[in-house]
C-alpha cells in the first residue's frame, strides 16, 4: 500500500492545484478572497509546470470577470477544458455566460471562495449571497466544509461535470476555508488520472466547434420550439445527483475518504436535526457530538450538493425519528418567504409527506447565520434545541 503524502496548505492552494492539473485554459481576474487561486495558476504556468495531460495550461488575465466568462466560454466551445476562480460581484458578472454554458450542456467548473454581495455596504468577507444569486443559472453547486474537502471536491466536481455535462460551481467559505491553513492528505497525480474519465474528455473535444463538422449552436428560437428545447435538459439534471454520488464513491475507493451528497451525522434516533452547508457544519458537528455524549439526541445533515437539489437523497438521509428541523442559511433574501436552502428542504419534505414516503411531517424552521463572516459559535448551535426551535 502506498504511503499517503500529507501537505500543509490553505484552501485556495489546495483547490488551485487540482484545477490547474485538470484544465488547459484558466481565464482569471483576481478578486478577494479567491485571488490566491488565480495568482498560483499564473505562477505555475509561467514556470512551465505541466498538468495531467503533460501540457502547460494557458493562463489569461482579462479586463474584468465579464471578460473572464467570455474567454472561458469561448475556450470551452473549442473543446478545451477551462476553469476560473471568483467570488461576490465577480461571479455575478459571469452570469450571462453561465446561463449559456449550462444551456449548452458544457462541462466546466468555476471555483468560488464565497463572499458577501455588496448591498448597503461593501464587504470582502464570506457568506453565501454570491452563490445563491446565481443558483438559477443551471450550474450544479457542490460545497466544501474544510481544506481537505475543498481539495477533494475540486476533483470530484471536475469528474462529475465531464460525465454529467452539467457545469459546476465548487464553493467553499471565503476566508474561513479559503485562507485556513491545514494539514491534509494530498491527492496524487495517479488518483487524479483515475478519477478523470478520458472518454468523457474526448466526447467534450468531439463537441467542439469545427468548420469541417458544422453544427447549429447559439440560435434564436421562437415560442414554437424554445419551451420544448428548454425542457429537454431535464434528464441530465435528474441523473446528476447520482453521478456525483458515484464519483464520491469512486473517490472513496481510491482514497478511503467517504462523502455523501447529503451526509448525516449524529444520533441514529435523533429527534432534532440541523441542516446546513459548508464550514458551519464543522461547528455544528462538534457541538452535537458533545451534546449527544451527554445523553441528547441531535443530528446534522451536511448538504454537499445544493444544485441539483435531490429530494430522494435528502429524505434518505433523514432519520425516521425526526420531530423538528432547523435549516441554516448563510444569506439573506429580502422579501422571500424563506431563504433558499430552507425553501428547498421544506418543499422536498412536503412532497415526500404528500407521496407517503414519510409518515410524519416534522416542524421545520429557518434561520440565518454568519452573514459577512459573522462568528458562528457552539453557543449559537446549542440555542436551537434549547429553545425547541428544532
Amino acid at each position: 500500500m502506498k504511503t499517503k503524502k500529507h501537505i500543509t496548505v490553505c484552501g485556495n492552494t489546495a483547490v488551485a492545484r487540482i484545477a490547474y492539473k485538470t484544465n488547459e485554459v484558466c481565464a482569471i481576474y483576481p478578486i478577494t478572497p479567491s485571488s490566491k487561486m488565480s495568482e498560483l495558476v499564473e505562477q505555475w504556468s509561467a514556470t512551465k509546470q505541466e498538468n495531467i495531460f503533460d501540457t502547460i495550461p494557458s493562463v489569461f488575465e482579462m479586463q474584468s470577470e465579464a471578460g473572464v466568462a467570455g474567454a472561458m466560454h469561448g475556450a470551452l466551445q473549442t473543446g478545451t477544458l477551462s476553469t476560473t476562480f471568483t467570488a461576490s460581484q465577480g461571479l455575478l458578472l459571469m452570469l450571462p455566460n453561465m446561463y449559456k454554458i449550462a444551456g449548452e450542456l458544457t462541462p466546466n467548473v468555476i471555483h468560488v471562495a464565497t463572499r458577501s454581495i455588496s448591498t448597503h455596504a461593501l464587504s470582502v468577507f464570506g457568506d453565501h449571497s454570491d452563490i445563491m444569486a446565481v443558483r438559477s443559472s443551471g450550474y450544479a453547486m457542490l460545497g466544501s466544509a474544510s481544506v481537505q474537502e475543498a481539495q477533494d471536491f475540486a476533483l470530484i466536481s471536475q469528474a462529475a461535470t465531464l460525465q454529467s455535462r452539467i457545469p459546476f460551481i465548487h464553493f467553499f467559505d471565503g476566508f474561513r476555508t479559503s485562507h485556513e491553513t491545514s494539514k491534509i492528505e494530498e491527492i496524487s497525480d495517479s488518483i487524479i488520472n483515475e478519477m478523470m474519465d478520458f472518454e468523457c474528455i474526448q466526447n467534450h473535444r468531439n463537441r467542439a466547434l469545427n468548420p469541417n463538422n458544422p453544427v447549429i449552436r447559439g440560435t434564436a428560437q421562437g415560442a414554437e420550439v424554445f419551451f420544448q428545447s428548454r425542457e429537454a435538459v431535464n434528464p441530465y439534471y435528474n441523473s446528476c445527483p447520482d453521478i456525483v454520488q458515484n464519483k464520491m464513491d469512486a473517490f472513496a475507493e481510491l482514497t478511503g475518504r467517504h462523502y455523501k451528497i447529503f451526509d448525516y451525522v449524529g444520533a441514529k434516533n435523533a429527534e432534532y436535526i440541523i441542516i446546513s452547508m459548508a464550514s458551519s457544519t464543522e461547528t455544528v458537528e462538534e457541538t452535537i457530538n458533545y451534546l449527544n455524549a451527554n445523553g441528547e439526541k441531535y443530528g446534522l445533515i451536511k448538504v454537499r450538493l445544493f444544485r441539483p437539489f435531490s429530494k430522494k437523497h435528502i429524505i434518505k438521509a433523514l432519520p425516521e425519528t425526526v420531530k423538528s428541523i432547523a435549516v441554516l442559511d448563510r444569506t439573506k433574501e429580502p422579501g422571500a418567504t424563506g431563504e433558499p436552502l430552507y425553501l428547498d428542504v421544506v418543499q422536498s419534505i412536503f412532497e415526500a409527506f404528500q407521496n407517503k414516503e414519510i409518515s410524519i411531517f416534522p416542524k421545520i424552521v429557518g434561520g440565518r447565520y454568519g452573514l459577512s463572516s459573522k462568528e458562528f459559535t457552539p453557543n449559537m448551535v446549542v440555542a436551537f434545541p434549547k429553545n425547541r426551535t428544532v
